[in-house]
């Protein structure tokens, strides 16, 4: 029965989610029931491809991730795949009519990632574009559920958010991507020589970035909402964190929050939200 295998499906891109990354998963629990395997669906395919460039070293990552990639477009365009994180993307991209444009600019920044340690300030803002704001855009075609106006209107403040955690991201990993994978994203960024200064602009941009992403976040509907702002505070929590730090720590150690300071930011968001959003 096709009906049990999308089920199992679902559960396995759930199970994904849920493995990776505790504080995707708090957010997505907050999001109202009908649209939650939608978005386990969008993030269990981006961390399939980000897995495969970032972790299979023993292996031909460009083989692998250019298979994912044709039997990602195969997928859609058959409305079904053997491989169930795939075939509950393509349920998802279908439902949602998600644009291919998304995929293909996340692709490239996947591919990017075999090939480029160094960016500039343009191939920067361009990795992002694909690695991360066009994951918000994903989820926003689900947000709206169709309502191309609604879309376009909140777009920005979408990329904003994508952008926003991406950066975070990228301050938290420091250590793991220069020693491990040999990447710098910031442009800005000496390895040699990392000070208040620097961290200072890039301290700036995000927080711009955040602000931008506020905007949007009170229009969204109310089925997202709350754990949209969920994953909000929580990033906002992460990047102060990382701040209250000696620049020297970013290259000694990867920063976390811990289970009983997610749960505390939890309940921070809920109160916040019936405060400020209801």
């Amino acid at each position: 029965m096709k009906e049990l295998y999308d089920k199992v499906s679902q559960k396995i891109s759930k199970v994904l989610t849920n493995s990776y990354s505790t504080s995707f998963s708090i957010g997505i629990r907050a999001l109202s029931a009908h649209i939650r395997n939608d978005i386990y669906a969008i993030y269990g395919f981006v961390r399939l491809a980000d897995e495969i460039v970032d972790s299979f070293h023993d292996f031909d990552k460009k083989t692998l991730l250019d298979e994912l990639k044709k039997e990602t477009y195969q997928s859609i365009e058959r409305r079904i795949s053997t491989n169930p994180i795939l075939n509950n993307f393509q349920e998802t991209v279908n439902k949602y009519k998600i644009d291919n444009e998304l995929i293909d600019a996340f692709f490239r920044s996947m591919e990017n990632d075999l090939y480029q340690n160094v960016h500039s300030y343009s191939s920067y803002n361009d990795y992002i574009y694909g690695s991360a704001e066009v994951v918000g855009l994903m989820c926003l075609r689900v947000f709206v559920n169709g309502n191309d106006e609604k879309y376009m209107y909140l777009k920005p403040y979408a990329q904003a958010l994508g952008a926003a955690f991406q950066k975070v991201n990228f301050l938290r990993d420091m250590k793991d991507d220069y020693y491990r994978l040999g990447r710098i994203y910031f442009p800005s960024i000496n390895f040699n020589d990392i000070n208040s200064k620097t961290l200072l602009e890039i301290k700036s941009d995000i927080e711009n970035d955040f602000r931008n992403a506020e905007i949007g976040i009170r229009q969204l509907p109310d089925c997202c909402k709350f754990g949209v702002y969920v994953a909000y505070v929580y990033y906002k929590g992460l990047f102060y964190k990382i701040l209250s730090l000696h620049p020297s720590m970013l290259l000694k150690q990867r920063i976390r929050i811990s289970n009983f300071r997610k749960i505390l930011l939890f309940l921070k968001s809920f109160i916040e939200y019936k405060m400020r959003y209801v």
